[in-house]
């Protein structure tokens, strides 16, 4: 068992979702309200990452933050050193394509609120941001909830992307679906299959849990 590789898939998972749950929350609340022209293909370009292959997302992300890449460039401006293969790499690369698995969930939670009760928080003199802080945010708790929860697993689980930006370098960007693989390669079956075993047992709570809120959230669709 890699202790290492699936600490650092812990740490990634839960720097993504401390990061996509204010991102989520602001874009799926403009997205479940707002209408625009256009909407359509941002709606599109959020939910890419779900069809795109992840070989495919992961080298356009590699040639993202290459050192030829104005981001690239600025990083190492600012750190002295370049952006892939690093856990910030991984991290950002994270983030963008755990976009769709933030945001659609906490965009059907805010679009379950009825417009009157948004209305009724307006004519009581609330700014939108209490209104999103006392009215909103607590109806559309299992959306946020069920967001951060397919977020945290898609990420434990994510490997294309992950070994495209990041590589596999022991503690710093080799995760648990890394350390599989490689252990895989290695024909040794048994920490192969202790690994997977975990991700597997994660995997299960997290759909249990993604299931139990998704109702919730039918039932007040009615």
């Amino acid at each position: 068992m890699d202790w290492t590789a699936f600490w650092l898939s812990l740490r990634l998972a839960l720097f993504t979702i401390v990061f996509l749950l204010p991102i989520g929350i602001l874009m799926g609340r403009w997205l479940a309200y707002r209408g625009f022209r256009g909407k359509g293909f941002v709606e599109a370009l959020v939910a890419l990452p779900l069809v795109l292959p992840p070989t495919v997302f992961g080298y356009y992300l590699l040639v993202a933050f290459g050192a030829a890449s104005p981001l690239g460039q600025l990083w190492q401006a600012a750190f002295g050193q370049p952006l892939v293969f690093t856990f910030e790499a991984l991290l950002l690369a994270s983030i963008i394509f755990n976009l769709p698995f933030a945001v659609q969930p906490m965009q059907r939670g805010f679009e379950a609120i009825p417009g009157e009760v948004r209305e009724a928080a307006a004519c009581c003199g609330l700014s939108p941001w209490k209104a999103l802080w006392r009215v909103e945010l607590p109806l559309a708790w299992p959306g946020i909830l069920t967001a951060m929860v397919l977020s945290f697993a898609h990420t434990l689980g994510e490997f294309g992307i992950v070994l495209m930006v990041g590589g596999s370098i022991p503690g710093e960007t080799r995760t648990i679906a890394i350390a599989i693989y490689d252990r895989v390669q290695a024909f040794d079956d048994a920490a192969a299959g202790q690994m997977s075993a975990l991700l597997l047992a994660i995997s299960l709570a997290t759909i249990a849990l993604t299931f139990t809120f998704s109702r919730r959230i039918g039932r007040r669709l009615g």
